[in-house]
C-alpha cells in the first residue's frame, strides 16, 4: 500500500450504516438532524471576532452555505474547491483516477476529502491574516496603540494577545470547516442526497423567506423590507416605481420556479427489454438535465470565490471592478428604474460575458463530472446489464448498450449544461429574490429530494423493485 493510501486510511470519516440498505424512517431523520445543526452553527458567532468585512458578501454567502461571521464562515466553500481542482486535474488527465472501480472511487473521495481539509485551514487563516474576519483589537500603526473594533478607544492589549485572537479566529473557522465537512458525510450515508446541496437550498430559502415576507429592515444587513411589504409601502407613499421593482422581482422568482420545475421534468426514455422476461419491456430514463445541479453549484461557487479572493487580495477597488463581470446586472431592475431600454453598453456588455461564463463553465463541470461520478455510458451499461436490461431484438452485449447510451449521454451532458448555466444566468438578470441562481438550484435540489424520498419509499414497500433495478 502507498502512502497516499495509508494516509487516506487512516483520516476519520463517518462510519456507514451497517445495514446493507438504509430505510427511509432513519435516512429522514439524520437529514433533519443535520438541517437543524446546519442553521443552529450560522447562529453562533466567532469568539474575539471585530470587524466582519465579508458580511457585504451576504448573497455570495448563499451559494456558498456560510453565514459569514459565525462559526459557519467557510460554509461549503472549502469543499466545493476541493471538488473542483479535483475535476479540473482529472478532467485535463493531469491527475487520473479509475473511478470506475471501487478502489479508484475510494482513492479520488480520500483524495478530495485531504484537499478540502487543506483548504478549510487555507481559507481560514486567509480570512483571518487578511482582514476579511479581523478580530475585536486591531494595531494603529499611528498612535502605536492597539484598537478595540468595537468602541474605536485605546485598550491595553499586547501583540501577543492579539496573535492569540487571530490563532482562536483561526481554531474556530477550521473547527467550524471540519464539522461542515462530516455533517455532509453523515447526509451522503444517512441521508437523502448531499449535504452541500442542502445547505446551499436551507440558506436560499432562508433568504427568500425573508425577502419575501421581512416587515422590518435588519441593521446592517442588505436585505430590505420584504417585496410583499414593499408593494404596499410604496402605493402608499406614492412610489409605484419601487412597487413595480417588487412585483417584478416576485413574477421573476415564480417563473424561474416554473421554468426549473419543467426543465428538471424533461427526459429521454430508451426502450428497453428485461432478459428475464420474455415480452416485457420498460423505458430506462435519461434526463434531460443530465448532470442536475452540480455543474452550476461548482461554477457559481468558483464564481463567488472569485469575488471573495479578489476583495480580499484586491481591495475594494479590485473587487468593484470583478464583481459586476462575475454577478451578473440585474437588467430588469435597471430598465424598470430609468424607464427605458437605452441603460448603455455596458450592463448589457457585462451581462452577456456573465451568462456565457456561466453556461461554458456549466458545459465544462458537467462533462468531468460524468466521467469522476460513474454517470458515463460504460458505467450506465454495465448497471443496465446487472439488472438484466438489454435493446430489444439485439444480443445480450454491454458493448452495444454502450453504443446506444453514447449518442444520448453525450449530447444530453452538454445540452443539459447549457441550459442549466443558461437559466441561472437568467435568474440572476431578471432580479428574482434571493439570488437567481440559489433559486434555481433550491428548485432542482428539492426536486432531486423528493425524487430521492419517492424512490426511497417505492423500494421500502416494494423491496422487489430494488432487486429488479441492481439496487
Amino acid at each position: 500500500m502507498s502512502l497516499l493510501d495509508n494516509i487516506i486510511a487512516a483520516l476519520p470519516e463517518v462510519q456507514a450504516p451497517t445495514e446493507k440498505k438504509l430505510g427511509f424512517k432513519p435516512r429522514l431523520k439524520w437529514t433533519l438532524i443535520i438541517l437543524v445543526l446546519f442553521f443552529v452553527m450560522g447562529l453562533i458567532p466567532l469568539f474575539g471576532l471585530g470587524s466582519n468585512a465579508l458580511q457585504q458578501f451576504e448573497m455570495v454567502s448563499l451559494i456558498l452555505g456560510a453565514e459569514f461571521g459565525s462559526i459557519m464562515s467557510l460554509g461549503i466553500g472549502p469543499i466545493v474547491t476541493a471538488s473542483i481542482i479535483l475535476q479540473l486535474l482529472n478532467g485535463s488527465g493531469i491527475i487520473k483516477f479509475d473511478t470506475t472501480s471501487a478502489e479508484g472511487k475510494k482513492r479520488f473521495q480520500g483524495v478530495q476529502k485531504i484537499t478540502a481539509i487543506f483548504f478549510v485551514v487555507f481559507e481560514a487563516i486567509i480570512y483571518v491574516v487578511m482582514g476579511g474576519l479581523a478580530p475585536g483589537a486591531f494595531y494603529d500603526p499611528v498612535t502605536n496603540a492597539f484598537l478595540s473594533a468595537a468602541t474605536d478607544t485605546t485598550i491595553a492589549l499586547s501583540a501577543s494577545a492579539v496573535t492569540m485572537i487571530k490563532f482562536g479566529l483561526i481554531f474556530q473557522l477550521t473547527l467550524g470547516g471540519i464539522i461542515v465537512m462530516f455533517m455532509d458525510e453523515v447526509i451522503s450515508k444517512w441521508g437523502f442526497g448531499s449535504g452541500i446541496s442542502l445547505f446551499i437550498a436551507a440558506g436560499v430559502s432562508k433568504s427568500i423567506m425573508i425577502q419575501a415576507f421581512n416587515p422590518l429592515k435588519p441593521e446592517g444587513s442588505e436585505y430590505s423590507i420584504g417585496a410583499f411589504f414593499q408593494i404596499f409601502q410604496s402605493l402608499s407613499a406614492g412610489d409605484p416605481s419601487t412597487a413595480l421593482l417588487a412585483v417584478s422581482a416576485i413574477l421573476a422568482t415564480i417563473a424561474v420556479f416554473l421554468f426549473s420545475i419543467y426543465a428538471q421534468s424533461m427526459k429521454v426514455e430508451i426502450p428497453l427489454s428485461v432478459g428475464r422476461v420474455r415480452g416485457h419491456a420498460i423505458r430506462w430514463p435519461l434526463n434531460f438535465l443530465y448532470t442536475s445541479n452540480i455543474p452550476v453549484i461548482l461554477i457559481a461557487a468558483l464564481m463567488a470565490n472569485i469575488q471573495l479572493w479578489t476583495r480580499l487580495f484586491g481591495g475594494d477597488s479590485a473587487s468593484n471592478a470583478v464583481t459586476p463581470w462575475v454577478s451578473g446586472n440585474q437588467i430588469l431592475s435597471m430598465i424598470i428604474q430609468q424607464k427605458t431600454l437605452l441603460i448603455g453598453i455596458m450592463p448589457y456588455l457585462q451581462s452577456l460575458v456573465y451568462l456565457l461564463i456561466l453556461m461554458g463553465g456549466s458545459v465544462i463541470f458537467s462533462i468531468f463530472w460524468v466521467q469522476t461520478s460513474g454517470m458515463d455510458s460504460r458505467s450506465q451499461a454495465k448497471q443496465m446489464m446487472a439488472s438484466g436490461l438489454q435493446i430489444p431484438g439485439f444480443r445480450k452485449d454491454q458493448r452495444i448498450l454502450e453504443r446506444l447510451l453514447d449518442r444520448y449521454i453525450g449530447p444530453l451532458t452538454v445540452m443539459g449544461g447549457l441550459t442549466v448555466g443558461f437559466l441561472a444566468g437568467l435568474a440572476d438578470l431578471t432580479g428574482a429574490l434571493s439570488r437567481g441562481t440559489g433559486i434555481l438550484l433550491t428548485v432542482m435540489i428539492v426536486y432531486k429530494l423528493y425524487e430521492d424520498i419517492a424512490k426511497q419509499h417505492m423500494y421500502d414497500m416494494n423491496p422487489m423493485m430494488r432487486k429488479f433495478m441492481g439496487k
